[in-house]
């Protein structure tokens, strides 16, 4: 509840109110119940993910995940992303238009697992599939590989049930570990245009080796499975 309370807290002072002559109080109300809805529905989607590898642990002996993590998207990104797209600075402007407030990721150890996975979820019915970015079968050009689902689960409030976007990404080990060495580094400051050209070249190798090697231990599990 602190980290909602921030997150409102900073919120707040991002936002253009609507309505100039509404009370600030309803406002912040506002904002902390949206805030807590994407917890809610993110928290949701994460034991969800929890049960399913229960659920393959207890009856194949194994676990798909490595490593579930959540995320809210902070105020700054949350006014970043609305300034970029040209959107109004509203509460309801965030609602309507960002579906990656919520993020849930999750690790798996081989490809296979990230497809079972999503098909496993996609399957319950109170989930729907908002879209789905396969960057696995298509990765970025700059190598970045995984999948991407918004999708929408119902959170079931005091006297209200409702429909929430979470963003759900699927990665393996090395997917994860290329993104977060690609995203350290990409940030970087002061680099010349050459050096920012040749480290791309070199990331994007990498990406293919990373690639590569995902291919490798998804066949080698495949071979010991069939003995």
């Amino acid at each position: 509840m602190n980290e909602i309370n921030e997150i409102v807290s900073r919120l707040q002072t991002l936002l253009q109110v609507e309505q100039k002559n509404k009370d600030i109080r309803d406002v912040f109300a506002s904002s902390k119940k949206l805030m807590s809805s994407y917890r809610c529905a993110m928290m949701e989607i994460e034991t969800k993910f929890k049960v399913l590898n229960d659920y393959f642990s207890l009856q194949h002996e194994r676990n798909p995940i490595e490593n579930i993590t959540t995320r809210l998207k902070s105020p700054e990104s949350i006014k970043e992303k609305l300034e970029r797209r040209n959107l109004p600075m509203t509460l309801k402007s965030i609602e309507d238009n960002l579906t990656d407030i919520a993020g849930v990721r999750v690790i798996c150890s081989f490809i296979d697992d990230i497809y079972l996975l999503a098909d496993c979820l996609l399957a319950q019915d109170d989930i729907t599939l908002v879209t789905r970015k396969d960057y696995i079968k298509n990765p970025k050009e700059n190598g970045y590989r995984s999948l991407h689902l918004i999708i929408e689960v119902p959170i079931f409030l005091l006297n209200e049930k409702k429909k929430v976007k979470v963003e759900v990404q699927l990665r393996t080990i090395a997917m994860e570990f290329w993104a977060k060495l690609e995203h350290r580094l990409r940030y970087k400051k002061h680099l010349n245009e050459e050096l920012i050209n040749h480290t791309a070249k070199e990331l994007l190798e990498c990406a293919t080796i990373s690639a590569k090697l995902d291919e490798k231990m998804q066949n080698v599990r495949n071979i010991i499975e069939k003995e």
